[in-house]
């Protein structure tokens, strides 16, 4: 594979799967590693090829995303009308404590813990989706109709995932900031 190559996958020569196998990675990045510094001519190119498309691939949201993005299916800026429709409860619920912790409510620092543990739970629920989703992509053609629907509902769980990550960022950066 050319050292211009920017698909990653195609520069690692992987298949673009979501599931892969991380020490076949490894392995091809140990490799390519060695064989770019024999190529000084080619290094800068291919290290930053090498290093971007690793990290990229061996984490499988980004992987996701980048895949997602590959074949025209961008996840885009997430707005506050993106808010998943079943976490609008849990987000006004989330205010109201933030109201709570703000106005000195004695129970608000319990009860924003017990949100962030519920919040973490939730993402756990959805990287499981994801996996699940990840394996059905990779049965079906990428350009088929089954290949496009599964893309199109890991957009959908990646938004709900980044979602709650920045519910649990929120709460974190206001117990921090909360008097004990």
């Amino acid at each position: 594979m050319p050292i211009h190559s920017k698909n990653f996958f195609a520069f690692f020569r992987l298949e673009p799967k979501l599931c892969l196998d991380l020490e076949s990675l490894q392995k091809r990045f140990d490799e390519l590693s060695r064989k770019s510094a024999e190529e000084p001519s080619e290094a800068v190119e291919a290290a930053t090829i090498l290093n971007n498309g690793y990290r990229t691939l061996r984490d499988p949201v980004k992987r996701a995303q980048y895949l997602l993005a590959e074949e025209g299916f961008p996840i885009g800026e997430q707005t506050s009308k993106d808010v998943p429709s079943e976490l609008l409860e849990e987000v006004f619920e989330l205010n109201r404590m933030l109201e709570d912790l703000k106005n000195g409510g004695p129970r608000a620092r319990a009860q924003l813990e017990t949100a962030k543990g519920h919040f973490a739970s939730l993402k756990q629920d959805v990287d499981e989706e994801l996996e699940k989703l990840f394996a059905k992509y990779d049965v079906a053609e990428a350009q088929s109709e089954t290949g496009k629907q599964a893309l199109d509902e890991i957009r959908g769980v990646l938004n709900r995932r980044r979602y709650v990550e920045n519910l649990i960022r929120d709460v974190d950066r206001i117990l921090a900031l909360a008097p004990d």
